[in-house]
């Protein structure tokens, strides 16, 4: 059996960069879109005063535009990576991304800033579909999934830091301190990827010309995608198990502060729930190469189901105690971060030849899942955790029965 300097070697070798760098800068990118949405949260009832929302949920939608952006991006970026090569598009979607922080640090109203948040997904999608693009040029399989749960560890590090320096920013300056950091996020992503990041699709990095034709046509692609069962199951499970992560988003300040009048203290509990993620990416990292992706995901899953349901058991009379609640909550995520990286990579694993279509459709279909079921549950606050709870558990049955669909009941738990 290959021991554990052995497969680091073999995937440092593999690496387009010095492994630790590469794994460093994929998490800087795919962390983009964590630290736009969670550096708001600590700022959103004052963006919500200065700007004029009508209630208290409608400024929700700071968030949920910058992933309808992210959603609409990931179905452009993709499919011109794979024609063109993986770098040019990354560097013009960083580009984008900039333009919208810093569109959002002079909005004047809340219709512009929302407007600038769209901007601003739509170009950091780019960096979160051509990163999944890129980490499949290099890896598949089992190796795949686990420089993905490195990614997702440092990634991770983010929400767990972001609403305490967002909640720092509004303690000495305004909220429109954190859009300029996020310009300034996005050009130090822009200026790592321009000088160091080797073009890595396989082709273009053959010497192969950038209006050559891809070794797939679109139509051909989109159809091999489309009609796979195992990529459109598990995406659709990721979409659903997606959709946990943008309620809890969503209506996390207005939990913890509204509802358990936490305060100032929301970025500790915010933080603390979302480090159980990044314990979670580093188990998996260690579990992967030895239990396999499919019986990572399905146990993964089903324990989700087993914990939410304790959480709105908890919920049900709609004054949990918070720590309680909070430590439930923790347990979901621990699960969350288990499952997600394992679905994605079995997603992405049948369809290599086309990874940056793939990773554009199966990251704008799970992000416009995450938007649509998140919202609805984001929006279904009633000033209790109650909501939050029963769509826990109602996005992880719906996961299950996705991928019930595609393995059948005697396929859980086997294979890769």
């Amino acid at each position: 059996m290959t021991n554990d300097r052995d497969e680091h070697q073999t995937a440092s070798e593999r690496a387009p960069l010095p492994f630790r760098e590469f794994i460093a800068l994929l998490a800087w990118l795919m962390a983009l879109t964590a630290l736009s949405i969670d550096i708001m949260l600590p700022a959103l009832p004052e963006i919500g005063r200065d700007l004029g929302a009508s209630s208290d949920n409608e400024r929700q939608l700071v968030v949920t535009t910058y992933l309808l952006g992210l959603a609409l991006g990931q179905l452009v970026w993709g499919p011109i990576s794979d024609r063109i090569g993986r770098k040019p598009p990354l560097l013009a979607g960083l580009v984008v991304y900039a333009v919208g922080g810093l569109v959002a640090y002079f909005s004047e109203s809340l219709l512009v800033l929302l407007g600038a948040r769209m901007l601003q997904g739509f170009g950091g999608a780019a960096a979160r579909t051509i990163g999944t693009a890129i980490v499949r040029d290099a890896y598949e399989g089992r190796p795949m999934a686990r420089v993905m749960s490195f990614v997702m560890t440092v990634f991770i590090l983010v929400p767990v830091l972001a609403p305490a320096v967002g909640q720092g920013i509004i303690a000495v300056s305004t909220w429109r301190v954190s859009f300029l950091g996020l310009f300034f996020a996005g050009l130090v992503a822009l200026a790592w990827v321009g000088l160091r990041l080797p073009e890595t699709h396989p082709d273009r990095a053959a010497g192969q010309p950038a209006n050559s034709k891809p070794r797939m046509g679109f139509g051909a692609g989109l159809r091999m995608i489309m009609t796979n069962r195992v990529t459109v199951g598990y995406g659709m499970a990721s979409g659903f198990m997606f959709g946990t992560l943008v309620s809890y988003i969503s209506s996390a300040q207005q939990i913890f502060v509204d509802h358990f009048g936490l305060g100032k203290l929301f970025p500790v509990a915010f933080g603390a729930i979302a480090g159980t993620m990044a314990l979670a990416a580093m188990t998996n990292a260690q579990l992967v190469q030895r239990l396999g992706m499919r019986r990572l995901a399905h146990t993964g899953v089903i324990c989700f189901i087993v914990v939410a349901g304790a959480l709105v058991a908890l919920a049900a009379n709609g004054k949990p105690p918070m720590i309680p609640f909070a430590i439930m909550l923790g347990g979901c995520f621990f699960l969350f971060g288990i499952t997600m990286p394992n679905l994605n990579a079995i997603a992405m694993q049948p369809v290599g030849q086309v990874a940056g279509l793939a990773s554009s459709l199966i990251g704008s279909s799970t992000t416009v899942m995450g938007v649509i079921f998140g919202s609805i549950i984001g929006q279904s606050f009633d000033g209790t955790p109650r909501p939050l709870a029963i769509g826990f558990a109602a996005m992880g049955i719906c996961a299950f029965l996705a991928v019930i669909a595609v393995e059948g009941r005697k396929g859980l738990f086997k294979g890769e």
